[in-house]
């Protein structure tokens, strides 16, 4: 992937974490809600990446490595 490319996948990626947390903050979801939410997110993405509950059969994650 070109430099500028990445960048701008960056910065998008950014912007959008960026307007999602105001969106959220403006409905009234509280702060520490939204950690949380994001740290189960990532628990979960965790763990299915570790059982390997993908679509594509990529590799898997090996804890040893």
């Amino acid at each position: 992937m070109p430099l500028p490319h990445f960048l701008l996948t960056v910065l998008a990626v950014i912007i959008a974490a960026g307007v999602s947390l105001v969106l959220a903050l403006a409905a009234g979801i509280p702060l520490p809600v939204l950690a949380l939410v994001a740290a189960v997110a990532a628990v979960i993405a965790h763990l299915a990446a570790r059982t390997g509950a993908g679509l594509d059969n990529g590799p898997h994650h090996t804890p040893g490595a």
